[in-house]
């Protein structure tokens, strides 16, 4: 019988996704969600409304909730 190999998650995380730029990135995106009261599972997304390459901030008059699709096509740009 073949033996099962116990997966180093840490290893595989590291190498994933984190680089601190990445871990930021990631903590800056949970903040903004869980001061608009989105649940984990729920579809929609936080909007920057001034992108926060552009100088916004996690500020909730700078957030809005929008849909997946309604974000992904606005982008970093700005344009909805």
């Amino acid at each position: 019988m073949a033996k099962l190999k116990i997966r180093d998650y840490k290893h595989e995380y590291a190498i994933y996704g984190g680089k601190p730029e990445q871990i930021h990135e990631r903590s800056l995106r949970n903040q903004a969600r869980r001061k608009e009261g989105l649940k984990v599972g729920d579809p929609r997304e936080v909007d920057h409304i001034k992108s926060m390459k552009h100088g916004g901030r996690n500020s909730t008059s700078n957030l809005r909730i929008v849909s997946r699709h309604t974000n992904r096509t606005k982008g970093a740009n700005g344009k909805a």
